[in-house]
């Protein structure tokens, strides 16, 4: 009975000793991905998704696989954006088919991709996925991408002249306000010296 105790009480150590070896490992290998939060970008333009990363195991093209998935709004369903490992493995079919480049260097910490030619239809959420064996665990970056439409010069054109034109009101009636009490002013001033006259001369 005492042996098997033994037995159980040493079992017992040892994997509290491995769940504190997996907890200390998870700390050291735990990789960093750094996004921006949100990306604006104008209809039909190219738009680069910025994606870095910081890793405790030496870095190389063999070593290093990059994830990209998209999630569109209102919706848990993700698509596979692109694939890098040593040389990059764009899709070759849907949303995002000859829409997307490598811009990155992992050499550099860098998994950054370009979209081409985005519209609406790219609106949603990508996220960056990078791992660096035995750095396996961390977290993911996602951005927020909105595609507005761009604004033609005919719009501006309309807004400076609106704009323009209200400030040309504003001008004319805070003249016709100033000229007003002026002339007010100087009619009593004639008056106060009409007054003056007046009384200077009953006084004689």
């Amino acid at each position: 009975y005492r042996q098997n105790w033994c037995i159980i009480k040493l079992s017992a150590s040892c994997e509290l000793k491995f769940f504190f070896f997996l907890l200390h490992d998870r700390q050291v290998s735990a990789i960093e991905v750094h996004t921006p939060s949100e990306v604006v970008a104008v209809n039909g333009s190219d738009v680069k998704l910025s994606c870095t990363f910081k890793s405790t195991q030496p870095v190389s093209d063999q070593s290093v696989t990059v994830t990209w998935n998209y999630r569109p709004p209102n919706s848990q369903a993700e698509t596979s954006v692109f694939y890098h490992q040593g040389t990059p493995y764009p899709e070759e079919q849907g949303l995002f088919k000859g829409r997307v480049v490598w811009s990155g260097n992992v050499v550099k910490r860098d998994a950054s991709i370009t979209l081409q030619k985005v519209s609406p239809t790219f609106n949603g959420t990508y996220t960056c996925q990078v791992k660096n064996r035995p750095d396996v665990l961390g977290n993911h970056g996602e951005i927020d991408l909105k595609v507005v439409n761009k604004v033609s010069v005919s719009e501006i054109g309309i807004l400076a002249a609106a704009v323009g034109g209200s400030c040309a009101v504003i001008l004319v009636i805070l003249g016709i306000i100033m000229g007003v009490k002026l002339y007010k002013r100087r009619q009593k001033e004639m008056m106060d010296i009409e007054v003056y006259s007046v009384g200077k001369s009953d006084l004689y």
